[in-house]
């Protein structure tokens, strides 16, 4: 399969017959998937293909760079502030449950004095993501210009900003991938990360690969494989990239939803906020600043001093949000309680994303639009006394009539019983 003369049955064919496809092959389809030639069930069946099949090396390698070339690249090398280059870095993670780590880790590392042109991507399957969350700010927008973005760099020190012209394939992609069951892939994991993270112009790059019930990969050896991929991507490119395998077996934080996880990043720099979301994002933090270069100061002391929340509300107000407005919360709660005393035991991310994905803080369809005030609030965190009757979780979401799938995804996801679950690392390891 080289040369002229390709067509989608062909390339699909191929690979759901375990071959391996051609750089010119590849090339092909991203670039007709991309233009409207290549149609959506036809770029379904060659993921669903890929996700059973598998990309060797030099397969996935290829696909990032024509997914790369399927738009434009950043290049902000040229922004100075007091005479100097900005110390660009960014991070991405592989996707959780609970995973507002980006909201409280970009003002920090703006207020340690390092730039962030963060490409943020929507909800993927039960995960959430980061552009949904912040969209519940009221006014706040992530479609920016590339001027606005220069712009935002040079007087602000961050932007958090959709994809837009990055990579469009990948944009088409990975809404295809939430709606068809080919997330869990490895290949595509690393190459939709990968793309957009080498297209937006950062110098260096950190990598938090969730590993776990509720991450897409939930095997350790997977994740590591995932993680050393996604380095080795970068490093070809010039991009200083390393990653933090993390744990994922239970979700970040006591909230996961859209509004209700920015209402807890603004606990968190506020200098409160629960002890894990607060652990990842002064470990990200460091290596973020490790990577561009920028040492001598502490990110912890940016909570406690409320410089990270000064930075974040220059953020949110250059990119029109309003954090005076009250965050939206479902009009309709209901509640978990416990069935009997003991302690909470463990919590299943994979669970309590499917119950907040059917509350309506995620999407079935292809752009479909999420409910901003639908989430789940968990009362106690493992090994923690409960007692009798005591809520467990509150479920909010504006349609009452999606309470009983959210609760059927819930049931079994949790347990009290007499003894508390074993502790294991927030930070499993250190890949580079």
């Amino acid at each position: 399969m080289t040369g002229f003369g390709f067509d989608a049955p062909t390339v699909i064919r191929t690979k759901r017959d375990g071959g391996v496809l051609s750089d010119a092959a590849i090339d092909w389809v991203i670039e007709n998937y991309t233009s409207g030639v290549v149609h959506d069930e036809q770029m379904s069946a060659l993921l669903m293909a890929v996700f059973l099949r598998g990309m060797t090396p030099g397969e996935i390698s290829r696909w990032t760079a024509a997914m790369i070339d399927s738009g434009e690249r950043f290049d902000f090398g040229d922004l100075r502030r007091d005479g100097k280059p900005l110390r660009l870095v960014d991070k991405h993670s592989t996707g959780g449950v609970g995973d507002k780590i980006t909201i409280p880790l970009v003002p920090v590392v703006m207020a340690c004095g390092g730039a962030v042109p963060q490409a943020a991507g929507r909800g993927l399957g039960h995960t959430g993501g980061t552009l949904d969350k912040l969209e519940a700010i009221a006014g706040f927008t992530a479609e920016l210009s590339k001027a606005r973005i220069r712009q935002q760099l040079q007087d602000v020190g961050a932007a958090i900003f959709a994809a837009g012209d990055l990579a469009p394939a990948d944009r088409k992609i990975y809404a295809l991938r939430d709606v068809t069951a080919t997330t869990e892939s490895l290949p595509l994991i690393a190459s939709s990360v990968m793309s957009k993270k080498l297209a937006e112009g950062a110098r260096a790059l950190v990598l938090d690969t969730k590993v776990g019930r509720g991450a897409f990969l939930t095997s350790e050896g997977e994740a590591r494989e995932l993680a050393a991929t996604m380095v080795a991507l970068g490093t070809a490119h010039g991009v200083d990239t390393r990653a933090l395998l993390t744990d994922m077996d239970r979700p970040l934080g006591l909230t996961v939803g859209n509004a209700v996880e920015v209402a807890e990043s603004l606990d968190v720099l506020a200098g409160g906020g629960p002890a894990d979301v607060v652990e990842l994002t002064v470990a990200l933090a460091r290596e973020m600043l490790d990577a561009a270069g920028v040492d001598g100061v502490d990110p912890a002391q940016t909570l406690r001093d409320g410089t990270a929340m000064d930075r974040f509300r220059e953020l949110v107000d250059a990119q029109g949000g309003d954090l005076s407005q009250p965050l939206p919360v479902g009009a309709h709660a209901e509640t978990v309680t416990a069935s009997r005393g003991g302690t909470m035991g463990d919590i299943d991310a994979m669970a309590v994303g499917l119950a907040v994905w059917r509350l309506g803080a995620g999407r079935s369809t292809p752009g479909g639009r999420v409910q901003f005030g639908a989430g789940v609030r968990m009362h106690r965190r493992p090994g923690d006394p409960v007692a009798p009757g005591e809520t467990l979780f509150t479920l909010y979401t504006d349609t009452p009539e999606r309470f009983p799938g959210a609760l059927a995804e819930l049931d079994g996801g949790w347990t009290v019983g007499d003894e508390a679950p074993a502790a294991r690392p927030l930070i499993i390891d250190r890949i580079t």
